[in-house]
């Protein structure tokens, strides 16, 4: 395929309503990151997520901006991803260059291009993804503007294939 799509296979444990929308904001702005092995033992036992994890390569939480990170004090991503599977972990290898909006206080349009050029991978570490089979996770997936503009870093990197995985989802 001369231009495969950025994320070959999109999987999510829960619709982003109640009670896990309200959770998960608790989760990520009220530092109850002990959450994470509750939250990944939900994932793993979701239908085709324990085989996707299985066949992967590495296991890729989405980066937040050092802006972001030095606010918040963690990444909720790869507080999830070491839980779900530390050894396949690996937080450094794609990086989040550009400060964005918080994409929920963002319209659809204005999220799918704010995200554009916002991920890149690490150039002394690109050649890891050559060929591999990559889980990219998020905790929730809206408009998939930041997972898609991920997973395009990842693919130009050289990953051949790329399962989305996000705790939840919106309708």
């Amino acid at each position: 395929m001369i231009n495969p799509p950025p994320i070959d296979r999109m999987l999510a444990a829960v619709s982003y309503g109640y009670p896990w929308s309200t959770l998960l904001v608790q989760y990520k702005f009220q530092d109850k990151t002990g959450w994470a092995k509750s939250f990944a033992t939900l994932l793993r036992s979701t239908p085709w997520v324990e085989p996707a994890l299985d066949a992967a390569d590495m296991l890729i939480p989405m980066p937040l901006s050092k802006e972001r990170l030095a606010e918040r004090g963690f990444n909720q991503c790869a507080l999830l991803a070491k839980a779900l599977d530390s050894a396949k972990t690996q937080v450094h290898l794609l990086q989040r260059v550009l400060d964005t909006p918080a994409q929920r206080t963002l319209a659809r349009q204005v999220r799918l291009s704010s995200v554009q050029h916002a991920f890149a991978v690490d150039p002394l570490q690109s050649y890891r993804l050559k060929g591999q089979r990559v889980v990219l996770l998020d905790d929730v997936m809206t408009t998939g503007a930041s997972l898609h503009a991920a997973a395009k870093a990842l693919r130009q990197a050289g990953a051949s294939h790329i399962t989305g995985l996000v705790f939840a989802r919106t309708e």
